[in-house]
């Protein structure tokens, strides 16, 4: 427990968070010195082939320790932390033995961690949790899972009667913008198949997520003196109001779940003469999913009739739903499923309401499963990792090891 915790708490000091308006990669310059100081981890330990690229994505392998053909096997995971909020002067709290009360995070700012809000709390009593202290992120999301991944990497290492093949680490900057698989080097990678270990809660095991749209929408309007605008003003603002008015009430974030998919509007601004609507689009089901491009699309069609061709809409895919990639290897699910039902996890398969490198890297060749890490709330103050859930994600990379070397 301290050799991970020691681990984690070191790499959450460093601030790492991207940025979406930068054009650069990594999109923030800090993000290099968390990069630099993980390679020089990674040597340490004893991995071999340890590079890390212009751009600061990192690769190793630990080689096989059997004289039979395995699989390569990748396990993956971001140093970036999210810009939603600050991940800078970090400063975690260890709390020892959780009696399922309040926590105070920050008195003096009556910040208060509480089960009565956060419900999953509770399923921690009795454990030792890492949080913050109120006002920064923690970063468990995500360098829990790069905790994990090295840790397990170390223990393999130093215990050479474990059989396994051979091992391939990646380490990725950006993905908290949604960038963290595009410079990612699949082919150098080498690996069959691989985990990201970015997943939230102990049993997480995800691999179906979103397919994800953007749509841009721009109103072009004309404005003319009110007293004299009869029949000659074109109100941008009132006809994106009525675009909205068209889409389907009940599909929007906040009154779905599941596997239901929605629409997003995240931003709206715009005069009298010109508007602009930004949202997303979200569905798991493919079909669905054009199905929604195209409601869009006739929307806009049936408001130009009568505001004279006004509207214009520009929709860009920006990732796929990795099932479809990882349906026909399926045994890749299956041995993570193993290997957390043999360490004693249970496992929860469920759909990510959400993206996830893996489905990226799932379409450049790498099929890519997500496995938890352990943490909780992410991208905000009361984010938290239980420790015991980390040395349990510890186990099972572990385990996935041995089971994908098992001859039986």
């Amino acid at each position: 427990m301290k050799d991970i915790v020691e681990r984690f708490i070191s790499y959450v000091k460093i601030d790492t968070q991207s940025d979406p308006s930068s054009n650069t990669t990594p999109s923030t310059e800090k993000q290099w010195d968390l990069a630099n100081q993980l390679v020089s981890e990674l040597n340490e330990i004893g991995l071999q082939d340890v590079h890390i690229d212009k751009n600061a994505y990192i690769m190793a392998t630990l080689p096989s320790n059997v004289d039979y053909d395995v699989p390569t096997i990748g396990f993956i995971s971001h140093f970036d932390t999210s810009p939603d909020f600050s991940g800078k002067h970090v400063n975690p709290q260890i709390i020892s033995e959780y009696d399922g009360k309040d926590i105070i995070l920050n008195k003096e700012k009556n910040i208060i961690l509480s089960p009565d809000y956060f419900e999953d709390l509770l399923q921690y009593k009795g454990k030792t949790l890492i949080t913050t202290d109120g006002t920064t992120l923690l970063g468990a999301d995500d360098k829990a899972g790069i905790a994990e991944i090295i840790s397990a990497m170390e223990y393999l290492i130093n215990h050479p009667e474990i059989k396994h093949g051979p091992i391939k680490i990646g380490f990725t900057p950006d993905e908290e913008i949604g960038r963290g698989a595009h410079n990612f080097d699949v082919q150098k990678f080498g690996a069959d198949w691989a985990y990201t270990l970015d997943g939230s809660q102990i049993g997480e095991l995800e691999y179906e997520n979103f397919n994800a749209a953007s749509a841009k929408i721009t109103i072009t309007g004309k404005s003319v003196h009110p007293g004299y605008a009869k029949n000659k003003m074109i109100n941008a603002i009132l006809i994106g109001n009525e675009l909205i008015s068209l889409l389907p009430k009940d599909e929007v974030p906040e009154r779905t779940s599941g596997r239901q998919g929605f629409f997003h509007i995240h931003h709206f601004t715009g005069t009298i003469e010109h508007v602009e609507i930004e949202l997303i689009v979200r569905d798991h089901d493919r079909q669905l999913f054009e199905e929604r491009k195209t409601t869009l699309k006739n929307i806009v069609r049936t408001l130009n009739k009568t505001h004279a061709n006004t509207i214009s809409i520009e929709i860009k895919d920006q990732y796929y739903n990795m099932r479809e990639k990882v349906e026909p290897v399926f045994h890749i699910v299956e041995i993570a499923e193993r290997a957390m039902k043999q360490v004693g996890v249970t496992p929860i398969i469920k759909p990510i309401r959400g993206g996830t490198d893996g489905s990226q890297l799932s379409f450049m060749g790498l099929p890519c499963p997500n496995i938890f890490a352990g943490g909780h709330n992410f991208h905000g103050k009361y984010e938290y990792v239980p420790v015991e859930s980390m040395e349990k994600a510890v186990e099972v990379i572990v385990k996935i090891c041995e089971l994908t070397a098992d001859k039986n």
